[in-house]
């Protein structure tokens, strides 16, 4: 394990290609994400995830997906999940508590059960931002609710009935995209609340998680660094890790995503130095996918540790 790079990857489509095959034994990434132009139905899924585990001859090596359910739904080809949204179930969870945890449970099992059954061991959920009024839709109903406290208790069941199905939970967006007013995918949002606020308020979700992994938020809190947003700022990480008190790991948000305003080059080392363990980069571009893996550190002493505690997690 410790020849492999602290990075992440997106493939182009439904199966490797040649080239793919020959980067990932090259690079040796962290790890796989999958997305809706990866997956044409159970069967060939199942082909991909162990076609990519082969060049690894890793049965537990890591390969994530997207599937929050609502539009954020990477098996679309295989089921529909469009009126399950995180909304749905903030609703549910206000209104009819006693159902909430079985209707919930309910949604979690089935979607390990799909997830498991196409070789995915990581899903990057729950989102535990906060919906804003006035904000950017690119939250909105992936929100649970307005309340950090309802958002918490939901984001510990979501991570709980995942675990119990021994997948890994990637909380989101580390440490609060709710109050973002554009799109991190086209601009960089910049929000000027106070730290007080958001310690009481978007940060507070994000509290006493046990989980595995976060993803950070390609935002500028220009109350705690004017320059850089999360992915790229020593100061938020560090926040990160004592006031909201995450100490696992750390994986950046979509390097190729237009809040970034640097090369990819930039912006993937940049990602280390502020303190990510390990950078993302979606698109299944081969050509910035090389400067990523290039500019990737192999793993470290803690990214070992903490994989290790992973793969123990999911015998």
């Amino acid at each position: 394990m410790n020849n492999r790079r602290s990075f992440i990857v997106g493939i182009k489509a439904t199966k490797l290609s040649a080239k793919e095959v020959v980067f990932l034994r090259k690079y040796k990434p962290w790890g796989v994400i999958l997305f809706t132009r990866n997956i044409k139905s159970i069967n060939q899924a199942q082909k991909l995830t162990l076609s990519i585990r082969r060049i690894f001859m890793d049965k537990k090596y890591p390969i994530l997906i997207d599937q929050e359910g609502g539009r954020i739904n990477r098996l679309k080809s295989i089921i529909t999940f469009d009126n399950l949204t995180s909304e749905y179930f903030g609703d549910i969870y206000r209104k009819r508590n006693d159902k909430f945890k079985f209707f919930y449970k309910l949604f979690i099992d089935k979607t390990s059960y799909l997830l498991k059954l196409i070789g995915v061991n990581i899903n990057t959920v729950p989102v535990l931002d906060l919906r804003t009024k006035n904000s950017s839709n690119i939250i909105g109903d992936r929100a649970f609710s307005n309340d950090p406290k309802i958002v918490s208790k939901i984001g510990d069941y979501c991570i709980k009935f995942y675990k119990e199905n021994r997948i890994g939970t990637v909380i989101k967006h580390i440490p609060g995209h709710g109050l973002a007013k554009v799109d991190s995918h086209h601009f960089t949002p910049v929000v000027n609340k106070s730290l007080k606020y958001l310690l009481k308020k978007d940060f507070l979700s994000f509290k006493k998680k046990k989980t595995f992994f976060a993803m950070t938020a390609h935002i500028v809190f220009s109350k705690i660094d004017k320059i850089n947003t999360v992915t790229h700022s020593k100061k938020a990480i560090k926040l990160i890790r004592s006031k909201i008190g995450f100490k696992n790991i750390l994986i950046s948000d979509d390097l190729s995503m237009k809040s970034l305003k640097e090369s990819i080059k930039n912006n993937t080392i940049k990602t280390f130095k502020a303190g990510c363990n390990l950078a993302l980069h979606c698109n299944g571009n081969l050509k910035e996918m090389e400067i990523v893996g290039k500019n990737s550190p192999y793993l470290d002493k803690f990214l070992q540790k903490k994989t290790s505690q992973f793969y123990k997690f999911l015998s």
